[in-house]
């Protein structure tokens, strides 16, 4: 699943937060500090550390563009950073001069919140530097947040065990008792999914607690119904708080930190605090209270049951059991069919034999809809089952998939069409370059579509 890679022993105290831009990692700690290092060979740059905040820095994030860092501490303030030279550029004071525990940038406007432990949340607008908005969470203090991928909402996190939901202008719009401990983490897919059949879009969030529990749940948006979060599931077999929950930038894997072991990834030897996919590429960073940060390598080409969850081994498909069935569809966002699978007794073995027919026929699964998404989640686990390796040229650069459709994008590039597409209806950036791109056509490669299918017909023999 992840071979560790590289370690960052730099911070003199606890590991609080680590953060992915396109090209460098950040890092913060209860040492004061901020450290930030490339991607490219794990340097620290010469700028760093940064210094400034006067007590513990809980949080660091970076802007979608990447060009600016912003950090949080308990001195009760949240500083933004240019990132090409480490210069200060605000400072950012709480007006209550609560200690600030978490940040986050808007992806689509100019703001920043702030999260403070009075239970305190203000939208800066970063642009003037002026506060925009601001509100209070029900009770308990502020300690985690997350943006929609749209960024017309976002989901906080208390102390107190609340999710709250808010527009942009920061009016409350749901608020639900999610942990009875209270929550520590959350974070919402980046990829929001459209149900045809009943006319809704809705989002994937997790959510952690000092309850040793993970949760999934459905942020459902109707025109009339208004917004409703709906649990789906819960991701059980943690045995100590879960402090750090993150999708991965496609949307199709979850990791979470705990005091045991995270998946696999056990060389930590304290508590987890932080976890971090990197959007572009298949890395993964982890921060620790043993003053660490690992980074690990991700392989993407055989999946496991539950790696959103702790697993202490890397069990192949066919020797699945019905729960590791069970933790799958929670995964893929098919936890409705979890008590029909069980009650067919579907395994491995099973899940990987289902056609069409069976689920009409001995599921009786009636929806068309229904089983073609079914189908289609099938597909996709037989072609991550393939045993050599796919040729890095075949790969989208943007999702680090198969490619069905490759197009060739004004950068010269190939990509998937429809992830190319989606990244260009936010920003006029290659994702490869980061430098403007100079048209949005998109120009079919038909040469590298026959290469793919070439490949996949030798695989198949």
């Amino acid at each position: 699943m992840a071979t560790l890679i590289h370690t960052l022993a730099d911070h003199s105290d606890d590991v609080n937060y680590c953060a992915f831009s396109s090209s460098c990692l950040a890092t913060c700690s209860l040492d004061k500090t901020i450290r930030v290092y490339s991607l490219s060979n794990f340097a620290e740059l010469p700028y760093s550390p940064l210094k400034g905040h006067r007590y513990a820095v809980h949080c660091c994030c970076f802007s979608l563009s990447g060009g600016l860092l912003a950090s949080c501490s308990t001195d009760g303030t949240t500083a933004l950073w240019d990132v090409r030279d480490g210069r200060r550029l605000a400072v950012l004071e709480q007006p209550s001069a609560s200690p600030v525990r978490v940040c986050r940038f808007s992806p689509r406007a100019p703001y920043l919140l702030s999260g403070a432990a009075d239970g305190s949340a203000v939208l800066w607008n970063v642009h003037s530097l002026k506060l925009y908005r601001s509100g209070n969470v029900k009770d308990g203090s502020l300690v985690a947040c997350a943006f929609s991928p749209n960024g017309n909402f976002f989901v906080t996190g208390s102390s107190s065990g609340d999710l709250t939901i808010w527009n942009d202008q920061m009016r409350c719009l749901y608020n639900e008792k999610a942990h009875d401990l209270g929550v520590t983490c959350c974070d919402i897919s980046s990829h929001p999914v459209s149900d045809t059949e009943i006319g809704l879009e809705y989002f994937l969030m997790a959510s952690c607690g000092q309850d040793n529990q993970i949760k999934l749940w459905l942020i459902l948006f109707a025109d009339l119904l208004g917004v409703e979060l709906k649990y789906k599931c819960t991701l059980s077999g943690h045995s100590a708080p879960v402090l750090a929950c993150a999708f991965s930038y496609d949307g199709q894997m979850m990791v979470s930190g705990t005091g045991n072991t995270l998946h696999t990834l056990s060389h930590h030897t304290r508590y987890v605090t932080t976890c971090a996919f990197a959007p572009h590429s298949p890395l993964l960073a982890t921060g620790s209270m043993d003053k660490t940060v690992h980074i690990w390598q991700l392989d993407l080409k055989q999946p496991c049951a539950g790696d959103t969850v702790e697993n202490e081994s890397k069990v192949a498909v066919e020797n699945w059991s019905e729960d590791d069935v069970s933790a799958w569809l929670c995964a893929q966002d098919l936890s409705d069919f979890v008590g029909l699978f069980k009650m067919n007794n579907i395994d491995g073995k099973e899940l990987l034999n289902l056609t069409k027919e069976s689920l009409a026929n001995e599921l009786k699964i009636d929806s068309l809809g229904q089983r073609s998404k079914v189908l289609q989640k099938i597909e996709e686990l037989r072609m991550t089952m393939i045993s050599v390796s796919v040729p890095d040229e075949f790969l989208c650069p943007i999702t680090r998939e198969l490619m069905k459709d490759p197009v060739i994008a004004a950068d010269g590039y190939s990509y998937e069409r429809e992830a190319m597409q989606n990244w260009i209806s936010s920003r006029r950036s290659s994702p490869m370059t980061n430098l403007p791109l100079c048209s949005v056509m998109l120009t079919p490669n038909r040469t590298l579509k026959m290469a793919i299918s070439r490949w996949l017909e030798t695989q198949q023999k």
